[in-house]
């Protein structure tokens, strides 16, 4: 039976408490395209890198963030965000702020399908270690979006307070990347043919027969189209039925969906109570799409995240 828990055993655990300890003192870090609650980061003491868009002329980012409900309310009014990836010098700012916390970083990053963050990350993170011995800093490129990378995020806490070393939990995240499934359904082709995901055509023809796109993130964590359906709820129930086609061998052993959503927490929660009739799964976070993935997406997106035994 599949196994995404921290008793995996591809991750070995010896050695005394006392040393455990030691080897278990790392800052797992991520940035706002994890689309993780506020709470949740603060909770579990994450380090948090901010992702920056401009909406209507003002700037937000790191010193000032929107509330999802007025970002996606400025969307439906027809005003557009342009978004940016983290440039290599507020990766070094942020890098040497985590590490008067803790000398080894995990930092999980946005997809290198989606974004060029990641390799502005590995890029920093290497010439911080040559210049600061006794100083690590390890990059994985999840090769998920939104609360995809936030499920991989929440095993590596899950792991670290299991009390797993920073290479067992590296071992152990590498090992499960592929395993992170994610499907999701958009309610306004629009944004995806700004984006480049359909053709023009496509979405003039599909918004007037009320066609909605099912997509996934694929292994190289690109969004790619799966299929398409007619009309909202067949494309929310399909989500709930490709969860039951690629969860395999962890059917019984997913304890935990994410689901995130474009102001559509109704419809994000249809979505949990589908998937708690059908496989008994009762536990669902639940959270808005920030608006890096959010520009892209737009109102109305609806995401599921769980484990498989393939993407």
């Amino acid at each position: 039976m599949g196994n995404d828990s921290v008793s995996d055993n591809n991750v070995t655990s010896d050695g005394a408490d006392n040393e455990r300890n030691v080897v278990a003192d790392f800052k797992i870090v991520t940035n706002t395209t994890a689309d993780l609650p506020m709470d949740y980061i603060r909770e579990n003491g994450l380090g948090l890198l901010h992702y920056n868009n401009i909406m209507d002329g003002v700037e937000y980012g790191k010193k000032r963030q929107q509330d999802a409900k007025e970002f996606y309310a400025q969307m439906r009014s027809g005003k557009m965000p342009t978004t940016s990836q983290v440039n290599p010098d507020q990766f070094r700012e942020d890098f040497a702020e985590f590490l008067t916390e803790s000398k080894q970083i995990l930092y999980i990053s946005f997809s290198s399908g989606l974004s060029g963050s990641c390799q502005n990350a590995m890029m920093v993170a290497r010439e911080m270690m040559e210049e600061q011995p006794g100083i690590r800093i390890e990059v994985i490129d999840s090769l998920c979006a939104s609360m995809g990378e936030g499920l991989l995020v929440h095993k590596a806490v899950e792991l670290k307070k299991a009390g797993r070393s920073l290479d067992e939990t590296v071992a152990w995240l590498r090992d499960h990347i592929q395993k992170l499934v994610h499907v999701f359904t958009v309610d306004d082709l629009n944004h995806l043919y700004r984006g480049g995901r359909v053709s023009k055509a496509t979405a003039i023809i599909g918004t007037i027969a009320g066609i909605k796109p099912v997509l996934h993130v694929d292994k190289e964590g690109h969004l790619v189209p799966i299929s398409k359906v007619r009309g909202r709820k067949k494309s929310l129930m399909a989500l709930v039925d490709y969860m039951g086609n690629k969860m395999g061998s962890y059917r019984g052993s997913n304890d935990i969906v994410f689901i995130s959503h474009g102001d559509a927490q109704e419809d994000a929660e249809l979505v949990a109570e589908e998937i708690k009739r059908r496989f008994g799964i009762g536990k669902a976070l639940i959270n808005p799409i920030g608006a890096t993935i959010g520009a892209h997406a737009g109102p109305g997106t609806i995401a599921l995240f769980f484990m498989g035994d393939s993407r």
